[in-house]
């Protein structure tokens, strides 16, 4: 049997891909809440290096998980979903504590995370979809059954 496994570069590339959409959605929440196109920049732009790093560690993590995964066609809905959920999580968290950083006050952090929640699941869900239809990457492994 051949099971497909995404390679490191097709991680790092997803990554990059995912951090410019990302970026942008943050710096636009950002300025939306503070009002202060600066600090939604420096917000922006410090995600830039953090999430790079939280996102390939996340892709790497998921590449081990079958759950969802059609090998040779691509994730299931229920994949990518279950996928946009938890790196939110992990995502929400570093837009929070950056945007605490960055602004002094919990209560523009808390609500740029807020809002992320939702725009961001279906950001990365529609990134996920588009990313499934891509093969180059893709590795094919055999094992034994």
């Amino acid at each position: 049997m051949i099971t497909m496994t995404d390679s490191h570069i097709r991680s790092f590339v997803k990554g990059v891909t995912w951090r410019i959409t990302g970026t942008i959605d943050t710096m636009v929440m950002a300025f939306l809440v503070t009002g202060h196109l600066t600090a939604a920049m420096k917000i922006g732009l410090t995600e830039v290096f953090t999430k790079i790093g939280l996102y390939y560690l996340h892709e790497r993590l998921w590449n081990v998980i079958p759950f969802g995964r059609i090998h040779g066609v691509g994730p299931t809905h229920a994949r990518s979903i279950t996928k946009g959920v938890s790196w939110r999580i992990v995502g929400t968290v570093d837009t929070i504590i950056i945007s605490y950083v960055i602004t002094g006050h919990w209560i523009n952090a808390l609500t740029i995370g807020s809002f992320e929640v939702f725009s961001k699941i279906i950001l990365y869900y529609l990134h996920e979809r588009v990313w499934g239809r891509i093969k180059w990457g893709r590795v094919g492994l055999s094992t034994a059954e």
